[in-house]
């Protein structure tokens, strides 16, 4: 039977070294409509990943080149690929293979010899979440290009959403966040500015000092983004950043003026970075700060009751670190 030619259908990667296993699973697949591509060991399975973006991998544990727990292993810990499902197809004991599936981070297993309607049901049943996820990053692209619109209003604003985030995520792992509350960091990163989309250019882009109703619009931008960001639930864990970002740690921040610890941990980390970044780069009503006059405003700001001190201090200490993030294009997230 010859592949589906639509290319709208779920693709679908078999790596196993046997080859009648193959073409099993590829009629079984093709059968229901599925496009297949298929690799004899997970070296040649990288090769394709690399081409290719399947929705499902069914993959054999015992291979030569490269066995199916080390390719497991790679695209479960790579952001581009590990929200694939992964379907591990074994002929070792049922105990051993449940045991190395769960470890791996795959989805689910079959033990050979399989039926063939449990090949079907397993795999469509994984492929329906798939499309699910694949619609929820489908929307989170819309919020990450609107991020990018926001830059665009203004050559002052260039690369100071993938900087910030950078300087925020960088500051984090070295603090010992989790890598979910990363993850949340990230995208909360990467729209905390999204609000500004709604800001007239000629205030964004006024050379002087703004006037109190001008500032006044300016405030508005927290609320405006967390307007836009809520309705999709699959970045509401970030909304305090986009938020909170404005907010002091003695309470007289901006738009609701909530102080101290009421501020989540998160948002003191990305106010730092935004903070910084904001002065160590141009602005339509003065240029870039040396490097000292940024660190002495930080530390004032620490001082006066304006960012977390604690926080500040480490940024500083690892700023060494974080010099080359400064010559870096904007970069926005795609969903890790």
């Amino acid at each position: 039977m010859s592949p589906p030619s639509n290319t709208d259908s779920p693709l679908v990667l078999v790596i196993d070294d046997n080859h009648a296993v193959r073409r099993l699973l590829r009629h079984i697949m093709e059968r229901e409509g599925h496009r297949v591509i298929e690799a004899r060991d997970g070296a040649e399975g990288l090769t394709l990943l690399s081409e290719r973006d399947p929705d499902l991998v069914l993959l054999d544990l015992d291979m030569p080149k490269m066995g199916g727990l080390e390719f497991c292993q790679l695209i479960k810990s790579q952001s581009r690929t590990r929200l694939v499902p992964v379907v591990i197809i074994t002929g070792r004991s049922v105990e051993e293979a449940r045991l190395h599936a769960w470890e791996l981070g795959a989805d689910d297993f079959l033990t050979k010899p399989f039926q063939n309607n449990e090949v079907v049901t397993r795999c469509n049943a994984l492929l329906r979440v798939k499309k699910l996820v694949d619609q929820l990053d489908d929307a989170q692209a819309v919020l990450f290009a609107m991020a990018r619109a926001v830059e665009a209003k203004s050559p002052h604003t260039h690369g100071h959403t993938e900087r910030v985030t950078e300087y925020a995520l960088a500051l984090a792992r070295k603090l010992g966040v989790s890598p979910a509350d990363l993850d949340v960091l990230r995208v909360g990163a990467a729209l905390h500015d999204l609000g500004k989309i709604g800001i007239p250019d000629e205030i964004l882009n006024k050379p002087g000092k703004l006037t109190p109703e001008e500032y006044a619009i300016v405030k508005l931008h927290p609320v405006a983004g967390v307007r836009i960001v809520e309705p999709l639930k699959s970045v509401r864990q970030s909304l305090p950043m986009v938020r909170w970002h404005h907010e002091r740690m003695d309470g007289g921040g901006y738009p609701d003026g909530i102080f101290g610890g009421s501020i989540p941990y998160l948002v003191r980390i990305l106010s730092v970075a935004d903070v910084y970044d904001a002065l160590s780069s141009s602005r339509p009503y003065r240029p870039k700060l040396p490097t000292d006059q940024c660190l002495a405003i930080l530390r004032k700001e620490a001082a006066g009751g304006g960012l977390d001190p604690e926080l500040v201090d480490c940024f500083i200490a690892m700023l060494p670190e974080l010099s080359a993030i400064a010559d870096k294009g904007i970069l926005l997230p795609a969903g890790n």
